[in-house]
């Protein structure tokens, strides 16, 4: 075996230089305290370019202060659901980049999956975590984010309507237990409906915030969890009989 070689000066240095790109490729970057992005991710001026960007294209990001905290990973999440992304709720180099681009899709406005029927129906999106309001004329009344769990809800056609012996609607539903199910509208045997967040009996907070919805971040038990205005429309929009496409 030959015999080694003690590394010259210069090539210590060029070897520890080596050694901190390879240790700064590997480890995170930090945008704020307690909150981390990937390496590949972007600076601090990028997440508050993101942060604008998904403000400006409705994924409700919050205020741009460039940390990525859990309402900008719920926003990213969102955009990359509209985006045909997969949902991480990072942003990661790919992502800003889609983000930024002219052809960039909006959060909040999207259209009715192909598919879905015709005439006025109620449309749910289980992989983009969407729904959709149609009425008979196939113009959208509303459209907006929600919270499922495509375990116990399978994709198919129903009905709103009274399911099982229980009642079509109810103003104020209840898990049973210390939750509220308000304006809770029945579609799927025998107890899926939907409803507004579920809130406390003790104080009325909802169990988790708005701007969840629209993400994979939570699952329900079964039923359709919507925002407190949207759970209202869908009460008088779902007054009768209405069909309910439920799409993966």
């Amino acid at each position: 075996m030959g015999a080694h070689t003690a590394p010259t000066g210069e090539g210590v240095n060029r070897m520890r230089i080596l050694a901190k790109l390879v240790l700064a490729t590997a480890t995170v970057t930090a945008v704020g305290l307690g909150t981390t992005l990937p390496a590949d991710a972007i600076t601090v001026s990028q997440v508050k370019a993101a942060q604008t960007r998904l403000n400006r294209l409705g994924c409700t990001a919050g205020p741009a202060d460039g940390k990525a905290g859990a309402m900008t990973q719920a926003a990213t999440a969102r955009f990359q659901s509209a985006n045909v992304l997969s949902q991480t709720g990072s942003l990661t180099s790919t992502t800003y980049a889609r983000l930024m681009a002219s052809t960039a899709k909006r959060c909040d406005v999207r259209p009715v999956p192909r598919r879905s029927g015709t005439g006025r129906r109620i449309v749910i999106s289980q992989t983009q975590n969407w729904v959709w309001l149609i009425d008979a004329r196939g113009k959208v009344v509303r459209q907006g984010g929600i919270i499922d769990n495509p375990r116990y809800l399978k994709a198919g056609s129903y009905v709103s309507g009274a399911k099982c012996g229980r009642a079509a609607r109810i103003r104020k539903n209840t898990d049973g237990a210390s939750l509220y199910l308000n304006n809770f509208v029945r579609f799927a045997p025998c107890g899926v409906g939907f409803h507004q967040i579920p809130t406390y009996k003790a104080n009325g907070r909802q169990i988790h915030a708005d701007y969840l919805l629209g993400t994979n971040y939570k699952a329900s038990h079964g039923c359709i969890r919507v925002s407190a205005s949207m759970s209202a429309t869908i009460w008088s929009f779902a007054a009768g009989a209405t069909r309910v496409i439920v799409m993966r």
